[in-house]
C-alpha cells in the first residue's frame, strides 16, 4: 500500500515512517510548509522580521536526512495560502473578539487531513500517516482512540477530523510511549533521535506571544480591575490573556488586598477591561455548564449511549464527567456538576467515552449557577 507520511523533521514522524517501511508499505514523505512571514507580512503591510519565525528550513533538512536514511522519497509542498485562509485568519478574528482559539485543531482539520491528503492522493497515496499520539479501531466505523502515552495523547487536537479522513489515515506511533519512540529512533540511528520536541504554535517561534500578535492585531492597553471596579494594574491588550491565567499580569503588592496571587477571570470588550480575582480556587474561575457549538462527531452522528461520557476543556486537562443536552446534532449544553476551572470561550470542548474520542466543538459561553463566566464580573 502506498502511504505518504507527514514528515515534519521531528522524531515522532520519523519513527512513523520507519515503522511503516518495516511493515512493508510503499512509503514516501511529504514536508508541509505552512508559514511564510514575508508573504503574510505583505497581506497586512507590516514590517515583520523574517529571521524570527520557526526554523522551517532546519526542520526540512532534518526531514530530508531521515528520508535519505530510510531510502524514501521526500516531497515538499507549500500550504501557506491554505493555512492563512483556514487557520490563521480565523485565529486572528477570534482573538479580536476576546476569545481563545486553538489553531492546532484547525490545522489538523483543514491542512494535515484535508489539503495534505489531496496532495498525497495526487502522488498516488492510498493512505496518509502522521506522527500523532492516537490510535484507530474498526468497530463498524473507524474509532479514534487515545494514544497509549497519557502525557502525549493528541486526540484533543484531532476532534474535528471526519470519518472519511480517519478511514484514509494511519497513526503508526499511537501505541508507543515517547520514551519508546526515542529508543527506536536511537536504535536505528535516525538523525532526529535526540531532537527536542517542538512546543507552542510554530509560526510564533521563540518569541513572546504578545510581541508576535502586535504585528497583526493592534494592542489596546486598558485597565485591570477587580469585580468591585478597583483598578489594580494595566493590561497590554485583551487578546494576550486567557481565563485562569496568572503569569504576565504585572500586578504588584497592594496594601488594600491580601497577598494571594491574581488570576484572569473575565474580559469586557466594550470597556476594554480585564477582570481579575485572587486565589487559584476562587469561585469566579469555575463553571458548571457551557454551551458548545459546531460539534463534529467523528462517527458522523451523536452518541446514542450517553453513559460514562467525559470531556476535556483544555489539552492535558483531566477528564471531567459530563451530561449533554442536545439542541441540535451539532450544538449542545454540556453540564458538569462537579465544576471545572477556567473553561474558556473559543477553546475546544472534546468529548470522550472511555478511550474513544467522540469529537468536539467550540465553547461558546460558560456559566456557573446560571451566572455567566468569562465577561464582566458580577459584584457580590
Amino acid at each position: 500500500m502506498k502511504v505518504i507520511v507527514g514528515l515534519s523533521g521531528g522524531v515522532d514522524s520519523s519513527v512513523a515512517a520507519l515503522l511503516l517501511k518495516e511493515a512493508g508499505h510503499d512509503v514516501a514523505g511529504l514536508f508541509m510548509r505552512n508559514w511564510d512571514s514575508a508573504i503574510n507580512n505583505d497581506r497586512l503591510g507590516n514590517p515583520y522580521p523574517t529571521n524570527e519565525i520557526c526554523p522551517q528550513e532546519q526542520d526540512y533538512r532534518d526531514a530530508q536526512f531521515v528520508a535519505d536514511q530510510l531510502g524514501i522519497d521526500l516531497y515538499r509542498h507549500d500550504f501557506v495560502q491554505e493555512y492563512w485562509e483556514d487557520v490563521f485568519q480565523f485565529f486572528l478574528d477570534e482573538l479580536a473578539q476576546g476569545r481563545t482559539p486553538n489553531p492546532d485543531i484547525l490545522c489538523n482539520k483543514y491542512i494535515k487531513f484535508q489539503a495534505f491528503f489531496e496532495i498525497a492522493k495526487s502522488l498516488g497515496a492510498e493512505k496518509i500517516a502522521m506522527g500523532h499520539f492516537a490510535r484507530l479501531r474498526d468497530n463498524g466505523s473507524t474509532e479514534l482512540l487515545r494514544g497509549v502515552d497519557p502525557d502525549k495523547d493528541q486526540t484533543y487536537f484531532l476532534c474535528q477530523i471526519t470519518q472519511d479522513q480517519l478511514r484514509h489515515s494511519l497513526f503508526p506511533v499511537g501505541h508507543l510511549t515517547k520514551s519508546e519512540i526515542r529508543k527506536i529512533a536511537r536504535a536505528h540511528g535516525l538523525a532526529t533521535a535526540q531532537k527536542k520536541d517542538s512546543t507552542g504554535i510554530c509560526f510564533i517561534g521563540e518569541r513572546h506571544f504578545s510581541q508576535f500578535l502586535a504585528n497583526y492585531l493592534p494592542a489596546k492597553p486598558g485597565q485591570i480591575v477587580t469585580h468591585h471596579q478597583i483598578v489594580v494594574g494595566m493590561h497590554e491588550g485583551l487578546m494576550n490573556y486567557t481565563l485562569g491565567q496568572r503569569k504576565g499580569l504585572g500586578i504588584g503588592g497592594d496594601s488594600r488586598f491580601k497577598n494571594d496571587p491574581w488570576f484572569v477571570a473575565g474580559k469586557d470588550l466594550a470597556t476594554n477591561q480585564l477582570f481579575v480575582v485572587q486565589g487559584f480556587s476562587n469561585d469566579a474561575l469555575y463553571s458548571d455548564r457551557c454551551y458548545v457549538k459546531g460539534i463534529n462527531w467523528i462517527s458522523g452522528y451523536p452518541p446514542t449511549e450517553t453513559s460514562e461520557l467525559s470531556a476535556k476543556f483544555r489539552y492535558r486537562q483531566k477528564d471531567v464527567a459530563i451530561t449533554i443536552n442536545f439542541e441540535t446534532n451539532h450544538d449542545a449544553w454540556v453540564y458538569y456538576p462537579s465544576r471545572s476551572r477556567a473553561v474558556t470561550p473559543g477553546q475546544a470542548c472534546v468529548f470522550y467515552q472511555k478511550e474513544v474520542c467522540l469529537g468536539g466543538g467550540t465553547i461558546e459561553s460558560v456559566f456557573y449557577q446560571d451566572q455567566p463566566r468569562g465577561g464582566r464580573l458580577i459584584d457580590d
